[in-house]
């Protein structure tokens, strides 16, 4: 259902499209969309970090999500390599990506609803997620009392339904001991 899905609203390569590749060349064995593919359906799957690369590199399932053939298909990137490539992306591209996703959220209730959406109302929460240890970029919260990250979410209603769609999830700037401090997605 994952890759049908993904086959059908075609995100991950929107999504690739916005980043830029400024690896060496004759190095690269994993292509950026490949490697968004292994995190997005990872993701998807339950393994929520990297830690489980290795585990699932020669995993038949996740081959096949990521467009390899099951069997006989090179194995998929190893934890290091997703690391670095979580760790590349910078602020203009995540932006980038975070546009690829609205448009591709909206064009597919825009086919959906055949262009009639009378009201779109969009629908800006923070959520906690609290965290545990020393994660960085982490602060204490005091309306939750708690160590979290408080992204920002956008959820769009089409017209009167009751059902909300996840646009955008954004970290916020946070204060600090009296001093702001900046991270986003």
């Amino acid at each position: 259902m994952l890759k049908a899905a993904e086959r059908r609203l075609g995100i991950i390569f929107a999504l690739a499209d916005g980043m830029k590749d400024e690896r060496q060349a004759g190095k690269v064995r994993h292509e950026l969309d490949e490697l968004l593919m292994q995190r997005v359906m990872a993701i998807a799957c339950g393994y929520e970090d990297a830690n489980d690369a290795a585990r699932l590199a020669s995993d038949p399932v996740h081959k096949l999500l990521v467009g390899r053939d099951p069997k006989k298909g090179e194995d998929l990137a190893s934890q290091p390599t997703l690391s670095r490539f979580e760790n590349s992306v910078d602020r203009k591209e995540l932006f980038t990506m975070i546009e690829a996703l609205a448009e591709t959220v909206i064009e597919r209730h825009r086919q959906r609803l055949h262009g009639r959406a009378r009201r779109i109302t969009i629908d800006l929460d923070p959520t906690d997620d609290p965290t545990h240890g020393q994660q960085q970029l982490s602060f204490f919260n005091g309306h939750y009392d708690s160590y979290c990250y408080l992204p920002m979410v956008g959820f769009l209603t089409f017209n009167h339904e009751p059902e909300q769609y996840l646009v955008t999830a954004v970290l916020r700037a946070a204060m600090r001991r009296g001093r702001w401090v900046r991270w986003g997605f």
